[in-house]
């Protein structure tokens, strides 16, 4: 599984490309010979980009859901819409789809921002946004999530 680090500030060109930092394209390399799947995020006014691998991964586990309930179903139409398949080119660029960038609010300065295994793709401003809103909250979010007392042994600090 990939562990990303970093958060990068980029510009997109007119035509929605995006050179991809060094330092991440770097961490990408074992992954980078295959396509991306890029998507709009389920919480956020993001763009989450997914390696094959780990897209596949995940569509494993919906494809476990059963289709003849209608949430499930839902869900999974809600959840794959807009995907689109992307690769970096020749240069190291990445081409945001016009109707994703939309979506995020993305224009002309972005964010990328490791998240675990994917890549979040933010609007700059957005993304201050939401850093700003969840300052506050966070220490109360940190020991609600990780907080278990029960798994004492993985605490972070």
């Amino acid at each position: 599984m990939l562990n990303l680090i970093g958060t990068y500030e980029c510009k997109a060109d007119v035509k929605g490309r995006v050179l991809v930092p060094t330092a991440l394209k770097k961490q990408l390399a074992s992954v980078a010979q295959d396509s991306f799947v890029i998507k709009r995020a389920v919480f956020q006014p993001c763009l989450e980009m997914y390696p094959m691998n780990e897209w596949q991964e995940l569509m494993k586990k919906m494809g476990e859901l059963n289709r003849f309930n209608r949430k499930n179903n839902d869900f999974i139409r809600r959840f794959t819409a807009g995907v689109k398949t992307v690769e970096l080119d020749a240069s190291g660029r990445l081409n945001i789809p016009k109707d994703l960038a939309s979506f995020a609010g993305i224009d002309k300065e972005i964010v990328i921002s490791s998240a675990i295994n994917i890549v979040e793709i933010w609007d700059k401003n957005k993304y201050e946004q939401a850093i700003d809103d969840a300052a506050n909250d966070f220490a109360d979010l940190a020991e609600e999530v990780m907080g278990d007392a029960s798994s004492a042994d993985h605490g972070i600090s």
